[in-house]
């Protein structure tokens, strides 16, 4: 009789080990993922949100917060899972140097006592240009075609 009851408290431990270690793997990738997510889609919705008009006159980076949102909801909303909800929050957008704070916080499918675990991944990007003048714009301007002295004011 020992012996049976031996076999079922192992049983028993086997399955709740299983499931302890389910809930575990589901926040941890949940949370790679998420981060991976968010920095992709960081990057790429602020290189669609580049001002280029402002970039070819000026020869400095500029984005447009709205066209950024925008992207970057687009975007995220069509890479997340189904089986959590996401909270996106927009921390600090500056146009001019181009950077952007992200935070998003999302809940796992897993909860223990109805609380839900919850994942948060906080992203800071900032777009950089490797060109220091804009050769485009300076050779314009030295022929006289072009008058931008007073672009920044």
């Amino acid at each position: 009789m020992s012996k049976g009851f031996l076999i079922i408290g192992i049983i028993l431990l086997a399955v709740i080990t299983f499931g302890i270690v389910n809930i575990v793997q589901n926040y941890q990738t949940g949370n790679e993922l998420d981060y991976y997510l968010l920095k992709e889609t960081a990057e790429a919705a602020m290189t669609d949100a580049v001002d280029v008009g402002y970039y070819r006159l000026s020869g400095l980076l500029r984005i447009d917060k709205e066209k950024f949102v925008e992207s970057f909801i687009r975007r995220f909303s069509e890479n997340v899972s189904n089986s959590r909800t996401y909270d996106i929050g927009f921390y600090d957008i500056n146009e001019t140097p181009p950077k952007v704070s992200i935070l998003v916080k999302s809940e796992t499918a897993a909860s223990i006592e109805g609380e839900a675990l919850d994942v948060s991944n906080k992203i800071d990007v900032i777009l950089e240009s490797k060109y220091l003048d804009n050769k485009y714009v300076t050779n314009m301007t030295r022929s006289g075609k072009l008058d931008y002295s007073e672009v920044d004011k």
